[in-house]
C-alpha cells in the first residue's frame, strides 16, 4: 500500500487527468515526455502506477536533442526502463539547431513540435510534462530579470492546448526534492544533467539566487503564491480580451479582420494583448514580441499605416485591418501528414510522396472562385498539398469534398489557453 507521501503525489496527478477526460469510464491515451531526469522519471513512474486503476493508455517519449554526447545513452536508458515496466516508448531525434538564435528556445520549440507530431500520429491526445514548483519559482526570477510584465510573471501554465494536443504539468505544485524522495522510496534511478550546475545558463543562476534569497523569506512557496495572484489578474484580462475578440474580430481562412472602430474600442492594454496574441497564434512563437516592438506596432496601426512584425502582416483595407501570415515567413514544405506552419493540418487522401506547403501566388491562380472564399493575403499562405510542382489540393481556396484543413485552436480559444 502506498505511504502518505506517495498517495499525495498519485492523487495530484490523477486529479489533473480526471478534469481532462469527458467520460471517466473511457480509456484515456496519455503521453509522458521523459528526459531521464528526476522530475520526468517520477512523473513516468506515477502515471505507470495509476494506469491500471485510472484507465490510462500510457505512452512515453524521449527527445534526443543531440546537444550533449551523453544524450543518446540517456535516451537508451529511459527506453530500457520503459521496457522493464511494459510502457511503450519511442526516441525522437532533433536534427539540430539553426546557426543563429537562442539555442535553448530552439530546442524547446523543436521538442514540443516533435512530441506533438508523435502524439497525433498515435492518437495520444494528452501529454504530461514534469515541471515542478522549483521550475516555476526559477522561471519567475528569470522573467523578473528581464523586466517582464504581468504575462511573464504569472507563471507557467498547468494545462493548455497547442499543436492539437492538451499539455499538462501535473507536478507544478510539487517540490523537486519531494520527487527525488519518491524515486528513492521506490528504488528508481535518474540522471543528473551536468548542465544543471553550469553557471552559463540563466536557470542555474536563478536556482542559486533562490538559495541566497531564502533568509529574506523569499522561498519557492512564497513565489508560487505570488505567481498565483498574478495569474488570477492575468486571467481576468484574458477573459475580457476573449469577449472583445468575439465582438470585434472575424476569423477567415486563418486571417483576422478587425474594423478601425473595433480596434479603437479595445483600449491600449487590450489592443496590445490582441496584437501580441495574434502574432503568437500565427507564428507559433513561445514568447511575445518585445514591449517596445509592440508599442511601435500600435503607434503605426493607430496612424492607419501598414506594418509587419514577427512574421505577421498587418494591412489596412479601407477601414478594416487584415492580420495574416507574412508569405516569406511561413514554414517550408513538410510531409503532408504533419503539422504545417505551427497550426495547420490537412485531411484527405494523402500519399507518401506528397508535401504540405503554402499555396502561394502560383497555386492561387489554379483556384477559380477564390475571391468568394477569403482574402488574397490569407489564401496565398494557406496550406496546400503538392506532388512535385503539381497542386493536388487547396482546401481553403479550392474546396473539394474529400479534402479539408483544420486550424487549431481558433484565435479565441488560443487566447483563453494562453
Amino acid at each position: 500500500m502506498p505511504d502518505t507521501e506517495d498517495t499525495d503525489l498519485l492523487d495530484a496527478v490523477a486529479q489533473v487527468f480526471a478534469k481532462a477526460r469527458p467520460d471517466p469510464a473511457a480509456p484515456l491515451s496519455v503521453g509522458v515526455a521523459v528526459s531521464g531526469g528526476g522530475d520526468s522519471m517520477a512523473l513516468l513512474h506515477l502515471l505507470h502506477r495509476l494506469a491500471p486503476s485510472e484507465g490510462y493508455l500510457l505512452h512515453a517519449v524521449t527527445v534526443d536533442h543531440g546537444l550533449r554526447p551523453e544524450a543518446a545513452d540517456e535516451a537508451a536508458g529511459v527506453a530500457a526502463f520503459c521496457a522493464r515496466q511494459g510502457v511503450a516508448h519511442e526516441i525522437l531525434r532533433w536534427r539540430g539547431p539553426q546557426e543563429t538564435g537562442n539555442l535553448m528556445d530552439q530546442a524547446r520549440r523543436a521538442r514540443l513540435c516533435l512530441i506533438a507530431d508523435w502524439a497525433v500520429a498515435r492518437g495520444v491526445g494528452h501529454v504530461a510534462l514534469g515541471h515542478t514548483a522549483d521550475d516555476q519559482a526559477e522561471s519567475f526570477l528569470m522573467n523578473l530579470s528581464r523586466a517582464a510584465g504581468l504575462d511573464g510573471l504569472s507563471g507557467m501554465r498547468q494545462g493548455w492546448l497547442e499543436h492539437g494536443i492538451r499539455w499538462h504539468r501535473p507536478l507544478l505544485q510539487k517540490r523537486r526534492e519531494v520527487l527525488r524522495d519518491y524515486l528513492r522510496r521506490n528504488s528508481v534511478t535518474w540522471i543528473d544533467d551536468p548542465s544543471n550546475e553550469n553557471d552559463r545558463f540563466t536557470r542555474v543562476k536563478a536556482r542559486r539566487a533562490l538559495r541566497a534569497l531564502k533568509p529574506l523569506g523569499i522561498t519557492v512557496e512564497r513565489l508560487l503564491a505570488s505567481t498565483q495572484h498574478l495569474f488570477d489578474a492575468r486571467s481576468a484580462l484574458q477573459m475580457a480580451l476573449a469577449q472583445a475578440v468575439e465582438t470585434h474580430v472575424t476569423e477567415r481562412a486563418g486571417a483576422l479582420h478587425l474594423s478601425a472602430d473595433g480596434l479603437c474600442a479595445l483600449g491600449a492594454e487590450l489592443e496590445r494583448r490582441l496584437l501580441s496574441h495574434a502574432i503568437r497564434w500565427m507564428n507559433g512563437a513561445g514568447y511575445p514580441p518585445r514591449a517596445e516592438q509592440l508599442l511601435r506596432l500600435m503607434s503605426t496601426l493607430n496612424d492607419h499605416r501598414d506594418a509587419t512584425l514577427g512574421g505577421v502582416r498587418f494591412r489596412w483595407r479601407q477601414e478594416t485591418l487584415v492580420i495574416s501570415r507574412e508569405p516569406r515567413a511561413v514554414m517550408g514544405p513538410v510531409p503532408a501528414a504533419q503539422l504545417w506552419d505551427h497550426r495547420w493540418r490537412v485531411v484527405g487522401p494523402l500519399a507518401e510522396d506528397q508535401i504540405l506547403a503554402a499555396l502561394g501566388v502560383a497555386g492561387l491562380r489554379q483556384c477559380p472562385g477564390w475571391r468568394d472564399l477569403a482574402s488574397r493575403e490569407a489564401l496565398i499562405v494557406s496550406p496546400a498539398v503538392w506532388q512535385g510542382d503539381r497542386l493536388i489540393a487547396a482546401p481553403l481556396a479550392r474546396p473539394e469534398p474529400d479534402w479539408g484543413a483544420t486550424l487549431g485552436p481558433s484565435f479565441g480559444m488560443f487566447i483563453l489557453a494562453h
